[in-house]
């Protein structure tokens, strides 16, 4: 299983999105823009108990029904479209694209095309850099390889702490160049909004999203 690009160099963004004030004509395919909201929101609940470990065993198991059904329907789009960038579904269904591919951790090949396809959006100017830094580690992990941004986590005995990372010197430095903040700080933030109820709405997130990664958590 291979990494979703060379992590022999770190990379970075060539062009931005647009600032939030600058005028972003309505999306192309607003059809696919409710589709993709509506299964992120109807997710988010899920995630969020998910991420307090709030989940009976049954409700992890309708969970990941429901990953993989909404990975489903993120296969399609690829197909169809490639990644649907703000133009094709706006700044919301976009992110709700890359929230849906980040849990699609039981079809990595999903996963991992999404991580391509997304980076290729980014050098377009039509997807966040910020939001793919987290796609890309969690493909990494799923890899068996060390992330780079150190955005995913998983529970342990005290709380959140940070899974594996790839040269931790330069750690900082990699986010920062993706708009992101010092790892600690990042962390410091997970463990405050893990001592709240999440919120029950689906919000835009470009950030590190309010998610952990589970799957090897003892």
């Amino acid at each position: 299983m291979t990494a979703v690009l060379d992590i022999g160099r770190p990379p970075a963004p060539t062009s931005r999105l647009p600032e939030g004030s600058a005028v972003i004509p309505p999306p192309l395919r607003p059809d696919v823009q409710r589709e993709l909201m509506a299964r992120a929101a109807a997710a988010s609940s899920t995630w969020g108990r998910l991420a307090r470990m709030q989940l009976s065993e049954q409700e992890i198991g309708r969970g990941r029904h429901v990953d993989h059904a909404n990975a489903g329907l993120l296969r399609r789009i690829l197909g169809d479209h490639g990644w649907p960038g703000v133009p094709l579904v706006g700044h919301d269904g976009s992110t709700a694209a890359f929230l849906i591919a980040l849990h699609a951790d039981a079809q990595t090949d999903v996963q991992r095309s999404a991580g391509r396809l997304m980076y290729a959006a980014v050098q377009r100017g039509t997807a966040s850099f910020r939001q793919w830094v987290h796609l890309h580690d969690r493909c990494l992990l799923n890899a068996g390889v060390p992330q780079l941004f150190g955005t995913q986590h998983r529970l342990g005995p005290g709380g959140p702490e940070r899974q594996p990372v790839r040269d931790t010197d330069a750690l900082d430095a990699r986010r920062a160049n993706a708009g992101l903040p010092s790892a600690d700080e990042a962390l410091h933030a997970l463990r405050l909004r893990l001592a709240v109820d999440p919120p029950a709405e689906f919000r835009r997130h470009d950030g590190d999203p309010p998610t952990l990664d589970l799957t090897d958590t003892p």
